[in-house]
């Protein structure tokens, strides 16, 4: 009897995402289940984070008059940003948030 060669297992597409001008995809931090005094909070109690690690960057912004900005932040960047800032994705079963350069308030080291 021959033995079969293993297939591989079929592994579902994975789509990536490149942030355009002027955006930064921040994966946001997980969010407090206890206060400082040690109590467990329920989840409608739970407030999200406005803070996470770069993922990607998108390329340097032409403003209107010509001026060009570049991304603040790099890969990795641990960052703060505008609490209604950005807009939620799901990407591959995991939640990002794409953020516009302005909506960025400061780098966390």
């Amino acid at each position: 009897m021959p033995v079969s060669k293993l297939k591989k297992p079929v592994v579902e597409n994975k789509k990536t995402l490149k942030p355009l001008m002027g955006y930064v995809l921040v994966e946001p931090s997980e969010a407090d289940t206890r206060t400082a005094s040690g109590l467990y909070l329920p989840e409608t109690a739970q407030e999200k984070p406005a803070q996470g690690k770069v993922m990607a960057c998108g390329t340097d912004m032409v403003l209107e008059n010509g001026k060009v900005v570049s991304c603040p932040v790099k890969v990795g960047d641990l960052v703060v940003y505008k609490k209604w800032g950005g807009d939620e994705i799901k990407l591959n079963g995991v939640e990002y948030k794409l953020v516009k350069f302005d909506d960025l308030m400061a780098i966390l080291e």
